[in-house]
């Protein structure tokens, strides 16, 4: 049977950083472009190192709260660096659009070359918009264009439909991936909270769509999609779609769907079970990414439950929050071979705490160059040495047995070799990216933390090496770095993928 690309050639996480309109310094050019020019999803001006975006939906931007804006760091041979970057909002030339309160620009991000011209492009939520077709806060999505000297201009892509306050392309509802196999991206939105729309691939640079569109209903049982991811789970060369969800206002109802990639499209959902034969659903969580962490060949469905107040048979590992692993295989997710880490597991750093969030948001990729994929694990609820909520990140290793704690790393603002000192409520850890920049096989790791600075927020940058992720060399970036509006923007919210 055909087996999936390397992950790192299917799906790409963009880092969205918040940025005004006239924001950025020279950018590298690439020396050539073309479609086989770029290997990575994330490598918008095509020189062969990805690139990372990340969000500050919650921004003030021209004057208007809310507005958000997105910033994005140049890959290079030195990996990432702020001296390559730009900012992006809704007054940005060629943007569409205007600043406007409340539309958080950046409320979700991914990347893809949605017009095959070789170049990758920021696909870009804006779940506050209120658009003539939905009403008030019905929201939308936007692409900017790649290109060799870097992003520029943009266009409208999928408008809402719905009714008001659907919030289209708010965080955890956008996703990218070729889900009819035909060789072009197709974007993935979902409008009030159960709406899935699969829009076709390729664009045109006005935006429009050369595929048409899908409408896929999850159910008719009221559930709320919380995170969206693609790729092949089942190794036949399509993308499919996971989700996370819940069931209405339960929170023990957390679930995980499946929507198969077919030459047709997205086949209906179906739930992951958990093989006792039952019917029973396997328990989800909040936050979803997608990586081959076995080294078998199919990509691994990596679920982040941010907490729980117990652990028991149909809820392991729960307390304190959660990783847990369905593999993937020909027939879909396995769902009767899922593994679970908490901060309870043998060799993982920490104790198992109420209010942690360990896997509050997961990130999946190689840290050291082995074949397998790594995760990393948010735990911005973190407290110690008398903090509250400081944060921090556990990077958890693959391998053929799959995920382990065994080698298990956790890093802070307090750990040796990091900028910054950690502070009551910095939530560092609450959103994660791994990226390849530098392009050496080795994924660094980029670190949210929208608390730093009474919630101006705050990224990390940890290098790579043979053993993992270091925090020699590490640096962190802020509104002072961008140029930006730093009360109460909230840097760091959100990460591409």
């Amino acid at each position: 049977m055909p087996q999936p690309l390397p992950r790192s050639l299917r799906r790409t996480v963009v880092v969205a950083l918040a940025l005004l309109a006239a924001t950025g310094t020279a950018l590298p050019t690439a020396q050539a472009a073309g479609p086989a020019a770029t290997e990575s999803r994330d490598d918008f001006n095509g020189d062969g190192y990805p690139d990372l975006a990340v969000a500050a939906p919650e921004a003030s931007v021209g004057g208007r709260t809310k507005a958000g804006y997105v910033a994005v760091l140049y890959g290079s041979a030195k990996g990432l660096t702020t001296s390559s970057r730009q900012v992006f909002s809704q007054n940005t030339t060629g943007i569409p659009g205007a600043a406007e309160t409340g539309d958080e620009f950046g409320s979700a991000l991914a990347t893809a070359d949605l017009d095959q011209d070789g170049y990758a492009d920021l696909v870009v939520g804006v779940g506050g918009e209120d658009t003539t077709t939905g009403g008030v806060d019905s929201g939308y999505v936007q692409v900017v264009w790649g290109g060799a000297q870097g992003l520029s201009g943009g266009s409208s892509l999928v408008t809402s439909t719905d009714a008001a306050y659907g919030r289209l392309g708010s965080r955890g509802r956008l996703t990218v991936g070729d889900v009819d196999g035909d060789g072009a991206f197709d974007v993935v939105a979902v409008a009030n909270d159960w709406r899935l729309r699969a829009v076709k691939g390729p664009f045109g640079r006005d935006g429009a769509s050369h595929g048409g569109e899908q409408f896929v209903r999850i159910d008719d049982s009221d559930p709320r999609v919380l995170d969206l991811a693609a790729g092949d789970v089942n190794g036949d060369g399509v993308d499919d779609v996971v989700g996370t969800t819940n069931q209405g206002d339960e929170y023990d109802f957390r679930r995980i769907a499946y929507w198969q990639g077919t030459p047709d499209g997205l086949a209906p959902p179906s739930l992951v079970l958990d093989g006792d034969g039952d019917g029973h659903w396997l328990q989800g969580g909040e936050s979803v990414d997608l990586g081959d962490v076995n080294g078998d060949g199919y990509e691994d469905i990596v679920v982040g439950r941010l907490d729980g107040y117990d652990s028991d048979a149909s809820t392991p590992l729960a307390k304190g929050g959660r990783v847990a692993v369905v593999p993937g295989a020909a027939s879909g997710p396995d769902g009767t071979r899922p593994t679970y880490l908490n901060q309870d597991s043998a060799s993982v750093p920490g104790a198992a705490e109420l209010g942690d969030g360990f896997g509050s948001d997961v990130s999946v990729a190689d840290v050291d160059g082995d074949g397998y994929d790594d995760v990393a694990a948010g735990v911005p609820g973190e407290d110690f040495s008398g903090l509250t909520g400081a944060g921090g990140v556990v990077v958890l290793r693959g391998g053929a047995k799959g995920l382990t704690g065994t080698g298990a790393r956790v890093f802070s603002q307090n750990t040796a070799g990091v900028p910054g000192a950690a502070e009551n409520s910095d939530a560092f850890g609450r959103t994660t990216r791994l990226v390849d920049a530098n392009h050496d096989g080795r994924a660094e790791l980029a670190v949210g933390a929208p608390g730093e600075n009474a919630n101006a927020g705050s990224v990390w940058v940890f290098r790579s090496t043979s053993s993992g992720i270091t925090p020699t060399g590490s640096f962190t970036f802020g509104a002072g770095t961008l140029g930006t509006v730093a009360a109460n923007a909230r840097l760091g919210s959100g990460f591409a993928y």
